[in-house]
């Protein structure tokens, strides 16, 4: 790889999204080598600690679909029909997730890696690991790895939300926009394992949700019966991870807060100080491209928080749209990549937003039973009325209607919603014609 006049591609990072758009670059005719930093993880064994299981939905079910091996993915795939939300007495509540027949699929992540990068290389892609990129020369589309510098036609950074590409553009350019943003919670998984005879110990297809106002845990199946757990939980404060410094304090916390998980979980004062404590952040920035040099996709241009599923689905987005510019422009990747981040810029800008709202959402309200009917208002009026009144969830979850387009649908349906919650006895009422009526009105 020495001309910036080839076809050769480098892609950084052999993740999800690099592994996944490598398949449609490939199939475009481009000649493509991946560089990793980490070992080949179809050799190596996959640690547990950092995982949060995948939610795979509409948008990355269309990004499997276009590299075509979205029915190899659906074998390893769990269908979650709805929230189960367990409150403090062990009661549950079900909460489907759209119409009769959608869901969001469970998918562990180190599977769909394995599967995304053997895949990538039946496309002929050239993955290359324990290759840390140590700087990237711009004006020469050169990226410098450990004991050697490579050139490319172009250079995409896949290498997630602390990218060294994004820093190379930042320290680089002018006017570069950027900036991060912590939430004051952090995460730990945790495990609820398989029952005899690799039998669920939980309702299998659903996502599970304790939500405890400040902080929740959400449980997501796997395939082995087994659940991955994730504690998202504070740094500090009252109960946080900062409070629960002995085993004793472990499980007194537990069974108090969730007493039903306790026996579920054999293993969980191990886990609980074993598995590292992740943080969650959000990454924006602007602009994702140097001329056709360089471009940033996926968590490396739009890092989210993971509270509605979407950070893969949205970096699977992003490869069927530039896809779709591939298609309308040919070879001319430089209009692409102005015209990539100008059309993706929006929408990601948007999907973190509704991120952090869900994250309250499902944190907060799940388990309210003002919020409870609130939905079913929400549900009634999309089954009268499919074309007027669409959930905000299913908007972003079961279609591919642009995330800024759904966020402002969001807004506006949420300022009428909070004019019919305020309505009296509307507890009494809430499937009446009046209710009805004012809702439409409020629409047109």
């Amino acid at each position: 790889m020495s001309s910036r006049s080839s076809k050769e591609i480098i892609i950084l990072g052999a993740g999800l999204v690099g592994s996944l758009f490598s398949i449609y670059l490939a199939r475009r005719g481009y000649s493509v080598h991946i560089f990793e930093r980490r070992a080949d993880m179809r050799k190596e064994n996959i640690a547990a600690g950092r995982s949060i299981n995948l939610a795979l939905s509409d948008r990355g079910w269309r990004g499997l679909k276009g590299a075509g091996i979205e029915d190899e993915i659906r074998k390893v795939a769990i269908p979650m029909h709805g929230r189960v939300i367990h409150n403090l007495k062990g009661e549950i509540t079900r909460q489907p997730y759209g119409e009769k027949g959608q869901s969001i699929y469970a998918t562990s992540r180190g599977i769909l890696n394995c599967v995304l990068m053997t895949e990538a290389e039946k496309n002929g892609v050239v993955i290359h690991f324990n290759e840390r990129c140590t700087g990237i020369d711009l004006e020469n589309t050169t990226a410098f790895f450990n004991d050697k510098k490579v050139t490319g036609r172009s250079i995409f950074s896949a290498d997630g939300a602390f990218s060294s590409a994004r820093l190379q553009l930042q320290l680089s350019t002018d006017r570069f926009e950027y900036s991060q943003h912590y939430l004051n919670h952090g995460y730990k998984e945790l495990i609820i394992p398989a029952g005899e005879g690799n039998s669920f110990l939980m309702e299998k297809n659903a996502l599970h949700i304790w939500p405890r106002g400040g902080y929740m845990l959400i449980a997501l199946p796997n395939l082995d019966g087994s659940f991955t757990c994730t504690l998202f939980f504070p740094f500090e404060g009252g109960d946080s991870f900062a409070s629960v410094k002995t085993k004793e304090e472990c499980m007194k916390f537990f069974r108090r807060v969730f007493p039903d998980v306790v026996p579920l979980m054999p293993a969980l004062v191990e886990d609980f100080f074993h598995n590292p404590t992740g943080s969650l952040v959000t990454v924006k920035c602007f602009p994702w491209s140097y001329k056709d040099h360089l471009c940033l996709i996926g968590d490396a241009a739009h890092a989210i928080v993971p509270f509605y599923g979407q950070g893969m689905n949205c970096g699977f987005e992003d490869c069927t749209v530039f896809d779709e510019l591939l298609g309308k422009y040919g070879d001319d990747l430089k209009t692409i990549f102005n015209e990539f981040q100008n059309l993706r810029k929006p929408d990601t800008d948007a999907i973190a937003e509704l991120a952090y709202m869900n994250f309250i959402e499902m944190r907060d309200l799940v388990g309210s039973q003002q919020f409870l009917l609130q939905k079913k208002i929400e549900a009634l009026m999309h089954e009268k009325y499919p074309t007027k009144w669409q959930p905000l969830y299913s908007q972003v979850t079961f279609s591919d209607i642009p995330y800024s387009k759904a966020l402002a649908n969001g807004h506006r349906q949420q300022e009428i919603m909070k004019k019919i919650m305020k309505l009296n006895d509307i507890e009494k009422k809430w499937d009446s014609k009046e209710v009805e009526k004012m809702i439409l009105d409020h629409i047109s």
